[in-house]
């Protein structure tokens, strides 16, 4: 028996993954332009858009889409306390690092800072959600690689970060989303390349079984709930922002 796992990847999937990264970062990037309230402090609801599009769409989202094109030879599960840990970290780091950066778009400092946390974030979703992967078996790390997608993490992250903020243009932002996109892609698929999955067991359709598993069978099922709960909650969050600026009559008369 050859204990390694063959491999390969969707390439559908992968287009869609690639799709999701830069739509969440669009949103995200756009939220951004506008996260400073008037009084200068950050506005809650669009730090809160910010996360949820950038970290739960554009990573979150676009990782499980990207594990969905993985195709292996071996059963698998994912374990639901990673998998959801992963997403309330990134949702959380997302709106904090760009949020963050929006205070100070001119300061060197900040952007490399944030754009460093941002980068991470994306690399300890990642991480954590490989860990939430369960296999009779276990991989091992090129660990060369991983630090290559950390590095591109970062990186991609920050020069995103720097095109969304200090270029305001509707045609650099949708630029900055792409960047954004390549950065979670490229760190994602790197990170996949550095896995090498070994199968312990001769039983190689066996599905790992414990508490709060779900079988890969069910995974597009939890990410096409999650992500369409994270959408309608954008939506909502929106639609009652536009409510609350929008100018009553008496505020109209009172400027006439």
């Amino acid at each position: 028996m050859n204990p390694q796992v063959t491999t390969s990847f969707d390439p559908a999937f992968v287009a869609l993954s690639f799709l999701f990264a830069v739509i969440g970062s669009l949103i995200a990037l756009t939220a951004a332009s506008r996260v400073k309230a008037r009084n200068g402090r950050i506005g809650v609801s669009n730090a809160l858009t910010i996360g949820v599009a950038l970290g739960g769409i554009g990573v979150w989202s676009m990782h499980f889409i990207g594990m969905l094109a993985l195709q292996m030879d071996v059963g698998s599960s994912y374990s639901m306390t990673e998998t959801m840990l992963s997403l309330v970290v990134v949702v959380a780091a997302a709106s904090w690092a760009v949020s963050h950066a929006a205070m100070g778009p001119d300061s060197l400092p900040r952007l490399i800072g944030c754009g460093a946390a941002l980068g991470m974030s994306v690399v300890v979703m990642h991480y954590l959600g490989m860990f939430g992967l369960k296999i009779y078996g276990f991989i091992s790390w090129d660990y060369a690689l991983v630090a290559l997608s950390m590095l591109i993490a970062v990186v991609a992250a920050t020069a995103a970060l720097w095109l969304a903020l200090n270029t305001p243009t509707l045609q650099r932002r949708l630029l900055a989303s792409v960047v954004m996109g390549v950065a979670v892609c490229a760190m994602h698929y790197t990170g996949m390349a550095a896995a090498e999955f070994i199968c312990t067991t001769d039983n190689r359709n066996a599905i790992p079984q414990g508490g709060g598993f779900i079988s890969a069978f069910r995974l597009p099922t939890l990410v096409i709930v999650t992500t369409v709960l994270m959408i309608l909650m954008l939506t909502f969050e929106q639609v009652l922002l536009h409510l609350r600026n929008k100018p009553t009559a008496v505020s109209r008369a009172r400027t006439k």
